[in-house]
């Protein structure tokens, strides 16, 4: 299967699903990853080389190829809904994905609403272009230090209801490719700590009965 991840910024692809990449890849499955956003930006406090960095972690992973946009960091609700959707669209064309994996909605991070909002409208290209495959997965993932964080009580916050067990290898193959990004691991009890990645492994493991996962809201999800 060929299955897209589209995420807002380099890292976000790691920190949502390091482990599931890696054990998709592991499968016999092709993945592909498009960032909309490339460069630091106002995150300061990451590193002006990202891309490289992506693409160590990306090695790491085993991801067969990358879609890199170049819309601006924290502000791409100023960019039109359609050029954001368009981005979305031609990687999947051109992937042929039949499985996309995205931000939550409701995530408190502007451009992974934004992110979702664009894969949402985007998921629907093979209803108007025949040559497209059939989309058989849309299914979102938790982000650490902004899926937790959502303050909107009024709107439907992650809810996990798909858990992907990826055990001991799979946190260390997750933190491994996160150490590629310099700048993004913070000390105990940051979410993004070694200490909180594997704790947040183990919980999901926990609630899945498996041993270390990682957690999905599936949209919906076809065999």
């Amino acid at each position: 299967m060929n299955i897209l991840f589209v995420v807002a910024h380099p890292d976000d692809e790691v920190l949502g699903a390091g482990a599931t990449i890696h054990k998709l890849i592991g499968e016999g499955n092709k993945v592909a990853v498009a960032t909309l956003v490339n460069q630091a930006g106002a995150r300061a406090n990451l590193s002006d080389t990202l891309s490289e960095d992506q693409a160590k972690a990306f090695e790491i992973m085993g991801i067969h190829k990358a879609y890199a946009g170049d819309f601006p960091n924290i502000q791409m609700n100023t960019i039109p809904h359609l050029k954001l959707v368009q981005f979305v669209e031609h990687a999947i064309e051109d992937w042929k994905a039949e499985a996309i994996y995205t931000h939550h909605p409701s995530d408190t991070n502007n451009d992974h609403v934004m992110t979702s909002y664009a894969v949402q409208a985007a998921s629907r290209l093979f209803q108007r272009k025949p040559d497209v495959p059939a989309l058989k997965r849309l299914i979102y993932m938790e982000v650490p230090s902004s899926t937790e964080w959502s303050f909107d009580s009024s709107s439907n916050r992650f809810s996990p209801n798909m858990f992907v067990e990826i055990g001991k290898e799979g946190v260390e193959v997750k933190l491994q490719a996160l150490k590629c990004y310099k700048g993004v691991m913070r000390p105990y009890p940051h979410p993004r700590s070694k200490e909180a990645i594997e704790g947040l492994a183990a919980y999901r493991g926990v609630q899945a009965g498996c041993n270390y996962a990682e957690a999905f809201e599936s949209v919906f999800y076809r065999t």
